[in-house]
């Protein structure tokens, strides 16, 4: 392998700064409370449904498309501004309004109040996500960022852990506005401890020849255009995200309905499920394509390509057998092995956008992901299974997660084609 390329003045101090780990347990946090804020309402989706004389089209409605209307609209304005401000700031204020509009959703008293406050909670989520990005490829060097990302991924699981368990007891326990007002208020206590630890590191700085200007969107837009492979895996992630966020939503209910499991019994086990599965799988992905990737761009996207379709029949068992244990049994390996993306494709993504403009492809990236797959997946599925409802009764949302596996066949073949274009696109020469 070549010697990696020399390093800017200020590389070094970057690569001696202290606190480049704490900064990162710290962006996991405020990822923690992103997610566990989202899947409260799939977990509380029966008692809300039952309180609020709602549909599964409505709960649909509310779990992805009301949250992603926002969410990945704004978050490319949001993210241009934050190429050229404090990315420690944009989150801090990010995650002070998302926070605060998570409490209000436990005020709702009519599907129309709970789309609003979804909505405002999108608002606020758009300015957290892709500036972490950018922060993390300017705290750690290039051989290093898919274990970095891959660690911030670990938000994923462990936040969807924390909204599974604590939103499924607590509305088990007392009531599921009591869920949201907590979890809100958790959020807004920890943003001032966030600014007050983060800075804004050099910009590129682990990046040779990198340019410090700032360039207008119009022209953000047209150099990403140049970058077949960013568009690919923007798709890619889009579909299998309408099949993931689809399928991590609905899942509670079905276990409640077809197994007749209670809501405190199917959060506890999804959610220890989902942390064991999707942190063991995150860190393997990030590893692997740490390990391998540097020398073979493809592999960023390879691995997570092979991993997602293995799991494919297991999910399939997992959702046809007659046994609740034998189900979250199999469950376990395609949450485990679906995890396996996340390093991989958000270093990908970093390291085929310049360094300029990381922040706004992330976001750009985001906005594609988002508004396909987390503003269609639980949507989709939702209408599948209300079209299921007069065959199949309670059993309906077993054919409509059947139906989201399609969506991960549709990914593959994007990541593919990605895979034959990354080397060419790749920004990091070594």
């Amino acid at each position: 392998m070549a010697s990696a390329p020399s390093l800017p003045d200020q590389a070094p101090a970057l690569r001696r700064t202290s606190n480049r780990y704490v900064v990162l347990v710290l962006l996991l946090l405020v990822y923690v409370f992103n997610f566990a804020d989202r899947v409260l309402l799939g977990v509380m989706a029966t008692p809300i449904k039952n309180d609020l004389g709602l549909t599964d089209t409505h709960l649909g409605l509310l779990g992805g498309t009301a949250f992603a209307l926002f969410y990945a609209t704004l978050g490319v304005p949001i993210a241009w501004l934050a190429d050229r401000h404090s990315r420690s700031w944009i989150i801090t204020m990010a995650l002070v309004i998302w926070s605060g509009f998570t409490a209000l959703c436990g005020f709702a008293t009519n599907f129309l109040h709970l789309f609003l406050t979804r909505l405002c909670v999108g608002i606020g989520e758009a300015g957290g996500v892709a500036p972490s990005y950018s922060l993390i490829s300017d705290y750690f060097p290039p051989e290093e960022r898919a274990r970095a990302l891959g660690f911030y991924s670990f938000g994923i699981p462990i936040g969807s852990a924390l909204g599974l368990a604590f939103g499924g007891l607590v509305a088990s326990m007392l009531d599921w506005r009591v869920a949201f007002i907590a979890m809100g208020i958790a959020g807004v206590v920890i943003a001032p401890l966030f600014k007050a630890l983060v800075r804004d590191p050099v910009r590129g700085g682990f990046e040779p020849h990198s340019s410090s200007q700032r360039p207008r969107f119009g022209e953000a837009l047209r150099m990403l255009k140049s970058k077949p492979s960013f568009w690919l895996l923007s798709i890619g992630s889009a579909l299998a995200a309408t099949a993931s966020y689809g399928i991590s939503f609905w899942i509670p209910s079905f276990y409640v309905r077809s197994f007749g499991m209670s809501l405190a019994d199917v959060s506890m086990a999804y959610a220890a499920l989902v942390l064991v599965g999707g942190v063991s799988g995150a860190w393997a992905g990030a590893w692997i394509t740490d390990r391998f990737g540097p020398s073979r761009p493809a592999s960023y996207v390879l691995v997570p390509v092979c991993a997602m379709l293995i799991s494919i029949p297991f999910y399939v068992a997992a959702v046809t057998v007659n046994s609740a244990l034998y189900s979250l049994l199999l469950l376990l390996i395609p949450t485990t092995l679906g995890s396996m993306g996340y390093g991989p494709i958000l270093s990908a993504i970093q390291h085929v956008s310049p360094p300029s403009l990381r922040t706004t492809s992330s976001a750009m990236f985001l906005l594609i992901n988002n508004l396909i797959g987390l503003g269609l997946g639980s949507a989709v599925l939702g209408l599948i299974s209300d079209a299921f409802v007069a065959r199949f009764a309670e059993d309906s949302l077993r054919y409509a997660l059947l139906a989201g596996t399609g969506f991960y066949v549709l990914s593959a073949l994007s990541y593919v084609s990605a895979s034959r274009l990354i080397a060419r696109d790749w920004e990091i020469r070594r």
